[in-house]
């Protein structure tokens, strides 16, 4: 048993909040209430000063496992999720033999089930990633994936992707998406404007992440599937996601700390270690993004943790892969950068962080309550830190050595805390 004493809880699924103790046994949580007495050999943490929340949920993270253990691993990605708050993982499918079968499928949950937290993971939507054939979905959803995604590479045949959608509807299950059209872009990763310019370079077109949400969204509506669209980077797709969430109940978006905090500036001023799929955009992108998470249009905060080894983000522009990691920076961003400069509550970044990408996945996580999981971290939320030393494998981020407020104190996933 363990008893958390003196906090201040905030549930952002019911809105409760107050100082109130949390007392759980085993992974579960048995009460919550002022005052609780401490049962005979419950271990008590004082959280005096301190903010009691759900555990973080992240329905976006690469742990490039199987087949890049030198970027990352599920053990290590765990590692780096518990020490950002994230309770609960769901890995993206693009990995080396990638997860199109049930057997790979069966492999990586085996992992995820010795690290500590709830690792989950998508399956392919097509087979090899290849974009030309579906996969035994039913298959996969019966062996236990999360949803369905192609993340790294988008899918461009639009009778494949209907297809796609109906086979996923029928699921009830999740397919979400990677926006970019190639067939636009002359070296991805950096804007096409002031950043393309600077290293003379083609770089990605906002019309390339508009003309396949654009598409998409429509396929949605017409065949009820429930979408994600993924990383979004442009005022339009916001603006795209929004009306069509007024005509359909299963159209949701996400948005991640980068794109809400930095511009294409971030790529000329850190180089490869601000190049990502899709390319850091404008400052007007920047705040549309932060408008669509205030009003509700982009209801997920997803931090497309993408580790790479320094020796490759060291190559040329043109040639270092895309992509920073984001698990141990992702809540004090959203902290300091929607918090502090009052766009959100707490209660409110909270729902974007935890009860609103559990309900897309239908987990049970990102709440507090009796009866409900024992997954609860402890933030210190005027606490200043400086990002390093980071628990993943790989550093590949422009935040290290920024000041950065509100820190993640304790994890406990199941009623244990993690190390």
């Amino acid at each position: 048993m363990l008893l958390i004493q003196n906090g201040y809880m905030i549930d952002p699924k019911s809105g409760r909040e107050g100082k109130l103790d949390i007392l759980t046994e085993g992974a579960r949580i048995l009460r919550i209430g002022k005052g609780l007495e401490k049962p005979e050999g419950c271990e008590v943490i004082d959280a005096e000063g301190l903010l009691a929340a759900p555990g973080l949920v992240d329905v976006h993270v690469h742990f490039r496992d199987p087949g890049f253990p030198e970027k990352e691993d599920i053990f290590t990605g765990a590692a780096a999720a518990a020490r950002g708050g994230f309770t609960t993982v769901v890995m993206m499918a693009n990995t080396k033999p990638p997860i199109d079968n049930p057997g790979t499928l069966a492999c990586v949950l085996e992992k995820g089930r010795g690290t500590g937290i709830h690792v989950l993971s998508c399956a392919n939507v097509t087979a090899g990633m290849q974009g030309k054939e579906l996969t035994a979905m039913e298959e996969l959803a019966e062996a236990g994936a999360a949803g369905f995604t192609d993340d790294g590479v988008p899918l461009l045949d639009e009778g494949l992707v209907r297809r796609a959608m109906e086979r996923t509807a029928k699921l009830d299950t999740v397919i979400s998406f990677h926006e970019e059209d190639p067939g636009l872009i002359d070296n991805n990763g950096i804007n096409r404007g002031k950043a393309s310019e600077f290293f003379g370079i083609g770089g990605s077109p906002r019309e390339a992440e508009i003309r396949l949400v654009e598409r998409d969204l429509k396929l949605a509506l017409e065949t009820g599937a429930k979408i994600n669209i993924q990383h979004i980077s442009t005022r339009e797709s916001v603006k795209l996601v929004r009306r069509a969430r007024a005509q359909g109940s299963n159209i949701h978006a996400e948005a991640t700390p980068h794109h809400f905090t930095l511009t294409e500036s971030a790529a000329i001023q850190y180089g490869s270690l601000a190049k990502m799929n899709p390319p850091l955009r404008e400052e007007e992108d920047r705040l549309a993004i932060i408008r669509g998470l205030v009003d509700g249009t982009i209801d997920i905060i997803a931090t497309d943790h993408a580790p790479h080894t320094a020796q490759e983000k060291e190559r040329p522009i043109t040639e270092a892969p895309s992509g920073i990691i984001g698990l141990e920076t992702a809540l004090a961003l959203g902290i300091t950068q929607l918090v502090e400069r009052g766009y959100l509550t707490m209660g409110q970044l909270l729902r974007l962080m935890s009860t609103n990408p559990a309900n897309l996945y239908r987990l049970d996580a990102g709440y507090l309550a009796e009866g409900g999981p024992a997954d609860i971290i402890l933030i210190d939320s005027a606490a200043e830190f400086v990002p390093e030393g980071y628990v993943s494998k790989s550093s590949n981020t422009p935040f290290t050595g920024w000041r950065l407020r509100g820190k993640v104190v304790k994890t406990i996933a199941g009623g244990v805390v993690l190390p």
